[in-house]
């Protein structure tokens, strides 16, 4: 999963939002000074990882873009993965897609002295580049990878990451169809465990 589903499956708390955003450019999480409400978010990103990457049906998805992107496949599928939750964003959200990310880029930027510097860093040209609805677009989607070419230490590994996805699409849009309601369910059951809150976690309502 990536930025656009770990934004979507955090709960209406703003600090579970921030904690969800920020956790992967924090490496030693319990050695920063956050609220709990944060923390609670920076858990939730985990939760989401953790579940997302053992799963079986990942696992497949994964399988399917082994042969091209080899070590690179599990990153491949969680950027390809947000991009079909763009395309079938209306069977997930009544909210539309353009509402979603600027209540997002709002937020965000109102919670940005909060942020690890990276994220301070980012945080602008994600919302001005307006990311979020990238994932959307294939041609958006390939901008996200020609970023990525550039932080990864073999980014012949991505080259033609269009035409593996058009290869495995339909494969690939099964196993996400399949897996992201699991993945919603048990966020929301993880939710409703450890919080009296019981806002919705990425859910129609």
């Amino acid at each position: 999963m990536n930025y656009l589903a770990h934004l979507f499956l955090s709960c209406d708390d703003e600090d579970h939002l921030l904690g969800n955003f920020i956790a992967d450019s924090i490496k030693r999480p319990e050695g920063m000074v956050f609220r709990q409400s944060i923390k609670e978010g920076i858990h939730l990103h985990k939760l989401i990882d953790q579940y997302t990457d053992k799963h079986p049906i990942v696992k497949r998805s994964t399988k399917r873009l082994h042969f091209k992107h080899h070590h690179y496949a599990s990153v491949v599928v969680d950027i390809w993965y947000d991009h079909l939750l763009a395309k079938n964003w209306t069977t997930y959200s009544e909210v539309s897609l353009r509402d979603f990310a600027d209540k997002m880029y709002g937020i965000l930027k109102n919670k940005i002295d909060d942020m690890p510097s990276k994220m301070k860093m980012d945080l602008p040209a994600m919302a001005s580049d307006d990311w979020l609805m990238k994932y959307a677009k294939m041609d958006g989607m390939l901008e996200m990878f020609e970023r990525l070419k550039k932080r990864v230490s073999r980014p012949e590994l991505l080259l033609d990451v269009k035409e593996t996805f058009v290869e495995v699409e339909e494969g690939l849009e099964a196993d996400f169809k399949e897996f992201f309601p699991l993945l919603q369910a048990y966020i929301k059951a993880h939710h409703n465990h450890s919080s009296h809150n019981h806002s919705h976690y990425g859910h129609r309502h």
